[in-house]
């Protein structure tokens, strides 16, 4: 599914589609066969389900047709077939099965000839393939494919297809009512809807994502009242939450017709149903409830026509797309952001989801507004509170917090997470039914220690903004009310007051990240950093973090180079912080941020040996020949300092690169790196982290480490090495002699291979064609500093030992 193609697309949403049928079936037979179903109810249990994925398959079988797909069609229409005739071989006894068994006979033969044409094809090379086994290239692939994530979106409808079939049954007559033989399809389709908010995620599509969400929320609350009826417990709807649902819902419309008309008009009828949950005690078991499932059905298999057949078609039916944007355009002072790849750009991230703030704080919402429900004298479980509570408090936010992390966001993620935890175990104890009398201390110190961590929350929220500083301050008056009611110390409405403040202060931050992902301008302010401190807090001033697989993410870095930034960059062993040598104030604001110490100076990078070609009569013909076979790679090379270094524009700056008789010098093994070299010339560089710190071997740990200080991060993931550059004194390389400040990446003995090497060379009289040498370095005084090829931190280095080929065992054996 994540690496479908054009053909694939409309090939993975029946493979989803079939893969839901065959679980939510499979399951009602495990159920009868452990006793929990009787034999008499399998017609009741399994023919709402078989229903929706009837017309389901029919209608993916329909948009095979219409783009010539023969073999997709025919494994749609066999299988829609065979659920058919299941159907009529459950409604009535003398129907045999076998016509259920041929059209399955059908599907297996069409798999093997499809699977042993492809098999074919790959084995020949392409020369042999049976007609419709051909999968197109990847050109053409990209040319018709139409939308992001579409084989999510049609599989997605399957599942609003299938909920409400197995709702409207009962007002219908099909089945007497709502039980657990239902259970299967319901929660089939509300774990494969929480599985497509996730690709919605990776498609950079919040509001498909978030709406997903929603509904796997009411599918899964659905399951639990069917499962409810195995236990004889009529379950009871609480008011408030689905009066609040039904906001969030108009909210999500209102806004998913951006995307187009349609979607949002899709949308409202799940409004409707959350008002009609609301206004009926029975909930899901009663006529209007069920009766808006019907309209859901209708609209949801015409939904999956449309989005399928555009899926795949070059041809689109409309769907009122670009009505959204003509009409805001028309409105002063509301410009529209553009929905493009850059939107979600992840500043600190390196994953390719949508940010979740959306979700995450719906989720909180919903998950308050649900606990100010009062079990009183009946069964907890009877009240509809648990599924809310720990599917849309818990599960979804735990998805949102994963989904931040993967972006980078340390901070959200721990938010969610934390939360989503603790609204899992409270509505288990609370509304589980295993609560009863077990009040006391013991419980009270589990809630103690989720206020502890979340006070740390409230404190790291004061650097961040006024709308994350009031939303856990506000939890953690909800983290009080539970741990006065563990004591038995609960005043009278004190935690219906405390959910209820942090539910509107969870809708305004939901209202604002909506509202803000939509719009430019103006925005919903969520407030300053309440503190701020050198280094750290007003995350509205982030530096550019871009991906170093582009080149005009390199090109944009170059640039801010080239102005006198400083950047951080990825290199072939760990991150550094650059400044361009023609820029002696980025070379001096470098130096600074680094917080160098004396003896621990910064080097200077090259792209290649033809940037060193100006200066190239002022080195050493052995020192050029040693670059050239050792470079590029991992080595650093510690070289003399001489006049030569005034050619790249370093002025006073230079003093900071290498000591008074020797400077570190690098052509990295690294094509960004190369890249950016080329683009700016000779660099100067330092690791990206304050002097006696570890390395920084993530792009996110730049920004952590020094803080707001950089211009740009080039981001790249984790380090490739998390091991230094050999470090190689090459100060008397003209005796014959090498030394070694450091052995890193590169051991000692391949370092001293290709000194041999090119020494060998020499004396041969083979030089280096690269260059013809107008003079040779004069004789220069060598130093013993300390180096390190990224930033000088050679701590524990001490002074080079000094060893030559013949000396060295590796060589004098190879001799």
């Amino acid at each position: 599914v994540c690496r479908s193609l054009s053909h694939a697309q409309l090939f993975s949403s029946l493979c989803l589609t079939v893969s839901a049928l065959w679980c939510g079936s499979g399951l009602v037979y495990i159920l009868i066969g452990q006793g929990v179903l009787q034999p008499l109810e399998l017609r009741s249990a399994l023919v709402p389900g078989l229903a929706a994925f009837t017309l389901a398959l029919l209608i993916l079988g329909i948009v095979a047709v219409t783009v010539k797909k023969a073999v997709l069609f025919l494994m749609a229409l066999g299988i829609s077939l065979a659920c058919a005739h299941q159907i009529a071989g459950l409604s009535a006894a003398g129907f045999g099965q076998s016509a259920t068994a041929a059209n399955y006979l059908l599907v297996c033969l069409v798999g093997v000839y499809f699977g042993f044409g492809r098999l074919l094809s790959i084995v020949t090379h392409g020369k042999v393939e049976p007609p419709g086994t051909g999968l197109k290239r990847k050109a053409r692939l990209k040319a018709e494919q139409n939308r992001g994530c579409g084989d999510a979106a049609s599989v997605g409808l399957v599942m609003n297809l299938l909920s409400a079939s197995v709702l409207a049954c009962p007002l219908l007559g099909v089945v007497p009512q709502l039980s657990v033989g239902h259970v299967p399809w319901l929660w089939t389709a509300g774990a494969f809807q929480l599985g497509m908010c996730v690709l919605f995620y990776r498609a950079m599509d919040t509001l498909a994502a978030t709406f997903f969400g929603f509904t796997a929320l009411l599918k899964f609350a659905e399951g639990y009242s069917a499962l409810l009826s195995f236990y004889s417990v009529q379950p009871v709807s609480p008011v408030p939450f689905p009066v609040v649902f039904s906001v969030l819902f108009s909210v999500l419309a209102l806004f998913s017709c951006q995307k187009s008309l349609l979607d949002g008009f899709y949308h409202l009828f799940f409004a409707a149903y959350c008002i009609a949950i609301a206004a009926q005690p029975k909930g899901f078991f009663q006529g209007g409830t069920q009766g808006v499932q019907g309209a859901i059905f209708v609209i949801s298999a015409g939904m999956l026509l449309i989005t399928t057949f555009n899926m795949v078609s070059t041809r689109t039916i409309p769907i009122g797309q670009g009505c959204f944007k003509a009409l805001v355009s028309r409105m002063r002072g509301l410009t529209l952001r553009a929905h493009d790849k850059e939107l979600h750009a992840p500043h600190l991230g390196y994953s390719k989801y949508a940010d979740a703030e959306v979700l995450g704080h719906a989720c909180s919402v919903l998950a308050a507004f649900a606990v100010t429900a009062t079990v009183g004298d009946r069964n907890p479980l009877s009240v509809l509170v648990l599924p809310w509570v720990v599917v849309a408090g818990g599960a979804l936010q735990l998805l949102s917090g994963s989904v931040a992390f993967a972006r980078g966001k340390t901070f959200e993620s721990t938010v969610f997470i934390l939360y989503g935890v603790m609204w899992t175990v409270w509505g288990l104890t609370r509304y589980g039914g295993l609560y009863g009398e077990t009040r006391g201390f013991n419980v009270a110190v589990g809630i103690i220690s989720f206020m502890l961590f979340n006070g740390l929350v409230t404190a790291a929220a004061l650097f961040l903004n006024v709308a994350w500083f009031m939303y856990a301050l506000t939890f953690q008056l909800i983290l009080i009310s539970f741990l006065l009611d563990a004591v038995g110390a609960l005043p009278y409405g004190y935690d219906i007051g405390a959910t209820i403040i942090f539910g509107l202060i969870s809708f305004y931050c939901f209202l604002a990240h909506i509202f803000n992902s939509t719009f430019q301008s103006p925005q919903i302010p969520l407030g300053k950093p309440l503190v701020t401190l050198s280094g750290v807090g007003g995350g509205a001033d982030i530096c550019p973090h871009v991906p170093a697989r582009k080149a005009t993410s390199v090109q944009q870095i170059a640039e801010i180079m080239k102005n006198g930034g400083i950047c951080g960059m990825p290199t072939d062993t760990v991150y550094v912080l650059v400044a361009a040598c023609n820029r002696p104030d980025a070379v001096v604001k470098a130096y600074k941020v680094k917080k160098q110490a004396q003896d621990r100076p910064m080097s200077l990078w090259i792209s290649s040996i033809k940037q060193l070609e100006p200066v190239r009569h002022l080195l050493s013909p052995l020192l050029l020949d040693f670059m050239a076979a050792a470079w590029p790679s991992s080595i650093s090379m510690v070289i003399p300092r001489g006049p030569w270094m005034d050619t790249f524009g370093l002025g006073d700056a230079a003093k900071h690169i290498g000591t008074p008789q020797s400077i570190a010098i690098r052509n990295p093994d690294c094509s960004v790196a190369t890249h950016l070299m080329n683009l700016v010339g000779p660099i100067a560089v330092t690791s990206a982290n304050p002097t006696g710190e570890a390395d920084t071997t993530h792009h996110n740990q730049v920004y952590a480490k020094l803080g707001d200080k950089v211009d740009g991060v080039l981001c790249d993931g984790a380090s490739p090495e998390n091991i230094a550059s050999t470090v190689v004194d090459c100060t008397k390389i003209e005796t014959g002699h090498i030394g070694f400040f450091r052995v890193g990446l590169i051991p000692k003995s391949k370092v001293l291979q290709i000194f041999e090497e090119v020494q060998r060379r020499h004396r041969h009289g083979q030089t280096n064609p690269a260059f013809e040498y107008d003079q040779q370095l004069p004789d220069t005084q060598s130093s013993g500093g300390d180096y390190s090829a990224e930033s000088g931190s050679a701590a524990g280095i001490s002074a080079p030992s000094t060893v030559s080929p013949e000396q060295s065992p590796v060589l004098r054996s190879g001799s």
